[in-house]
Formats: C-alpha cells, sequence, structure tokens
C-alpha cells in the first residue's frame, strides 16, 4: 500500500513543475488517478498550489484541471468531477485574484471554462456566471505593464525583494515573464493546429479556434518580449 503522505508530495511536485505541455498534464492526471483512493486528499493538493504558486503556475495547473477532468470522465471516477464542480470559483479566484494581479490569466480562464462546458463539466449558467465576474479583471498579456523598482548597491530593490518586474502589481522576475511569453505561444501553436485539423465541413468549429486563438497572435508575443529586451537594456546602462 502507498503511502499516503509519499502520494500527496509526489502528486504536488508534478503541479509545482506543470508546464504548457500537455504530456506533464496528463502525467499529473495519470498520477491521481491511480490513487483515487485517495481523491479527497489529493484535490485538496490541487486547490493549495493553485492557490499558493506563482501566476504562470496558476495558469498551467488551470489547463490541467481541464484535461484532468476529461480523463476522470473517461474513467468514470465522478468524485474528482464532482469536487472540481464545487470549487471552481475558488480555482478561478486564485488564478484571477479580485485584486487584478492575475490579469493576464483571464483569457486562459476563459479557455478552460469554455473547454469544461463543452464537455458537459460545468453548465453554461456556470460558466456565463463566472466570466460575469471576469471582466472586471481582464488585462490584455500583449500589454503587460513592466515596471523596475531602482535597486541598492546589493542588486535589491528599496523594498528589500530581488531586482525584478511588476506585472499588474505583481512582482515578477525576468525568468518568469520570459517562461510565461514561451508558454503561451506553445498554446497558440497548439490552438492553431487544432483549428487547421479542423475539416472544412466544421466550420463553425473552426471559427471558434479561430476566435480564441486570433486575439493572441505572434505579433503579440514579439511585442511583449521587445518591451522586455528594451527594459532589461535599461537597466544594463544604470
Amino acid at each position: 500500500m502507498a503511502d499516503p503522505f509519499e502520494v500527496r508530495m509526489r502528486f504536488t511536485a508534478q503541479l509545482q513543475h506543470l508546464s504548457a505541455s500537455i504530456t506533464s498534464s496528463q502525467k499529473a492526471a495519470h498520477y491521481a488517478l491511480k490513487y483515487r483512493d485517495m481523491d479527497e486528499d489529493l484535490h485538496s493538493c490541487i486547490l493549495e498550489q493553485v492557490e499558493r504558486n506563482n501566476m504562470n503556475n496558476r495558469a498551467n495547473i488551470m489547463y490541467f484541471i481541464e484535461h484532468f477532468c476529461e480523463m476522470a470522465t473517461k474513467e468514470n471516477h465522478l468524485p474528482y468531477i464532482r469536487m472540481m464542480q464545487r470549487d471552481i470559483l475558488r480555482v478561478v479566484d486564485a488564478v484571477v485574484p479580485p485584486d487584478g494581479s492575475g490579469g493576464a490569466n483571464v483569457k486562459h480562464v476563459r479557455r478552460v471554462l469554455n473547454g469544461l462546458q463543452s464537455k458537459s463539466i460545468l453548465s453554461a449558467e456556470t460558466v456565463a456566471e463566472i466570466d460575469a465576474g471576469l471582466k472586471d479583471r481582464e488585462t490584455h498579456p500583449a500589454h503587460l505593464d513592466l515596471e523596475t523598482e531602482e535597486p541598492d548597491g546589493n542588486g535589491k530593490s528599496k523594498s528589500g525583494t530581488p531586482r525584478g518586474y511588476t506585472v499588474n502589481g505583481m512582482r515578477l522576475d525576468k525568468r518568469q515573464i520570459e517562461q510565461r511569453i514561451e508558454e503561451d505561444r506553445e498554446r497558440n501553436k497548439r490552438l492553431r493546429e487544432s483549428m487547421w485539423a479542423v475539416s472544412g465541413d466544421d466550420g463553425d468549429e473552426q471559427g471558434r479556434f479561430w476566435d480564441e486563438a486570433s486575439d493572441i497572435g505572434e505579433d503579440d508575443f514579439i511585442s511583449a518580449n521587445e518591451e522586455l529586451m528594451e527594459r532589461n537594456q535599461m537597466i544594463t546602462a544604470r
């Protein structure tokens, strides 16, 4: 019999290291389903990690949830589905906090919610209600407000934190920003691939994919990356 503490720790580690890769989400989902007898405990791990990690990781966990619920449905393990239905608002509030600090995650949350609705995991009424609450929290990721705090002689800001950037009121280091750009690019690439994979007979479906992907294009990522590079040059010049 597996040690519950070890199972919890391994699942937590998988959640902390999720990426934009579908494989990483599937691996974590397979693990949770393997130990479905501990479903309540592992569900609590999801809630803990989505509330404790940085905004990049929270977005990754949001996408994981869609894959996880889909796999749990196929394997007919409904407790995982019911717990997620119960706590979906808590998850959304963690990924896109009411204070606006997760504004860049709004689009990702909407995609996942629409995916959960299309898979009959969430009702249209629930998705519409949550979506209405997201309108005040939205900030387009292409308009990241990158600001730097003036460092002291030790490379730290006046607040005492390591030198970095403020994005929508949330501190991020350069690595996190670059990681987010790459992960969003990977997800957008998959959306485009899914769109073109749809046959010509499914025009409505193709249009839906295009609507979801078109307003985050390659130019957006290039623009955000160029702005980041300019900020780096300004810091170096100082």
